[in-house]
């Protein structure tokens, strides 16, 4: 089934999912069991609460810093008493500090308003980035979903070609029991019941083989007995009458490919004015107090820190005056960096535009599809009773017979095929105009 690679979020419905038993899974429950159980949407998150908590950081930054600290000293031999400034000759003595000291940015290029500006649009991508994921994951579900309901579709028309054989089958046999046909047709007509009952095996096989598919991309236990509800869909009433192209986009773009693009995009100007805010001076200011105490003195403990105190303020001026060029060069990559942003949001629009030009595209060739198909079954129908009437009488042979009913059945199976592409782009189709998908 030809599919394109993006779908928005679904809308889903709210309900509790229980693992245990046979359970019938909706659309809507098997994409809300992936985006609470998904690995790599659960990386995801990770990755927002880092650029979260980075941008909480960068907010951070703006406040002063405070340091502290205590020491404690002990000298054995020589010393010096710091009261007389005699000599003390092999005798312990024990002194102590303290200080507290606390410095404040006043200007630095405005470096840490545009590095919270920008740690802020990184957290903005992060979720844009989890929003796509779960898109992604959709759109796997959602075709592995059709997929199954399109098998289940073919089984079920397959037993009823094997059930019409069958009848078939043991008409022939009463007819050659009592003599009124010969042998070679109903061998020929139990063969092609073999084939109707190969025919439901693979079709059976295959209904396996997908409810394992999905069964896989939701991550399930594997001793988990997994089926899905079917919907009430019609897909007799399906119809496709064309969409403006245009329009779709227009309305589409707020899609998170590019609402990523654009944010990448913003980023990168602010990157321009981090880099060009390396060529200006930096001020910040500083305080600090300390105090200490010494045993090599007579006054006491508390005097000491007192008489000791040392408080004291500065300012500190940076001026980058030659830094090899690497402020010039980080410019330059920083003005690439825009055009190639842009470049990036021009290339993510269009295929965003040529994706919808080809869904719309696909969808009425598909459509086209399904009515030639409907014809080709309503033809291959009547061919098969007008080769069964004739067979019935003995008009027309068992080759004649098993001819009719393999074009019949692959009639049938294409038609289906159809229906559910095109339910599946139209679909899509929906939700790029801003409609909640769902069967």
């Amino acid at each position: 089934m030809k599919l394109i690679h993006k779908l928005p979020v679904f809308l889903l419905l709210i309900l509790p999912l229980t693992l245990s038993g046979q359970k019938r899974w909706t659309l809507e429950e098997c994409i809300r069991y992936a985006w609470e159980n998904n690995l790599r949407i659960k990386q995801q998150v990770l990755a927002i609460e880092q650029s979260k908590n980075n941008a909480v950081q960068a907010k951070y930054a703006f406040a002063p810093t405070v340091s502290g600290s205590i020491s404690h000293n002990m000298n054995w031999g020589r010393s010096v008493n710091m009261q007389t400034l005699e000599i003390i000759e092999n005798k312990l003595s024990q002194s102590s500090g303290m200080s507290v000291r606390a410095s404040v940015d006043i200007f630095e290029g405005n470096k840490k308003v545009n590095d919270l500006k920008n740690k802020e649009v990184f957290y903005e991508i992060a979720m844009q980035n989890a929003i796509k994921m779960k898109n992604d994951i959709s759109l796997e579900i959602s075709r592995s979903f059709l997929q199954v309901l399109l098998s289940r579709d073919i089984l079920a028309s397959a037993k009823s070609s094997l059930s019409s054989v069958q009848a078939q089958a043991d008409r022939s046999k009463k007819l050659v029991d009592a003599g009124s046909q010969a042998y070679g047709p109903y061998l020929e007509i139990t063969a092609q019941l073999a084939r109707e009952k190969v025919q439901v095996v693979n079709a059976e096989n295959q209904l396996r083989a997908n409810l394992l598919s999905l069964k896989q991309l939701l991550d399930l236990p594997g001793d988990n007995d997994f089926d899905i509800a079917v919907p009430s869909v019609n897909l007799d009433n399906l119809s496709f009458m064309g969409e403006s192209v245009e329009n779709i986009y227009t309305a589409a773009l707020g899609l998170p490919q590019i609402k990523s693009a654009e944010l990448s995009h913003t980023s990168s100007k602010i990157q321009l004015k981090l880099a060009q805010g390396r060529h200006l001076p930096t001020l910040s200011f500083s305080a600090g107090y300390g105090t200490n105490y010494s045993d090599s003195r007579s006054d006491a403990f508390f005097q000491q820190l007192k008489d000791n105190r040392n408080p004291s303020i500065g300012f500190s001026l940076s001026v980058p005056i030659f830094t090899s060029f690497s402020i010039k060069t980080g410019v330059k990559n920083a003005k690439l960096d825009i055009i190639k942003y842009e470049i990036d949001l021009k290339n993510t629009q269009q295929a965003l535009y040529k994706e919808i030009q080809q869904v719309v595209n696909d969808a009425s060739s598909q459509y086209a599809q399904m009515k030639a198909s409907a014809e080709n079954v309503k033809a291959m129908e009547e061919s098969f009773r007008y080769v069964q009437q004739k067979f019935d009488v003995g008009a027309a042979n068992a080759t004649d017979y098993t001819v009719a009913k393999t074009n019949l059945f692959k009639a049938q199976s294409d038609l289906l095929q159809s229906k559910y592409q095109l339910l599946f782009q139209m679909k899509v189709l929906d939700f790029y105009k801003g409609k909640p998908i769902s069967l």
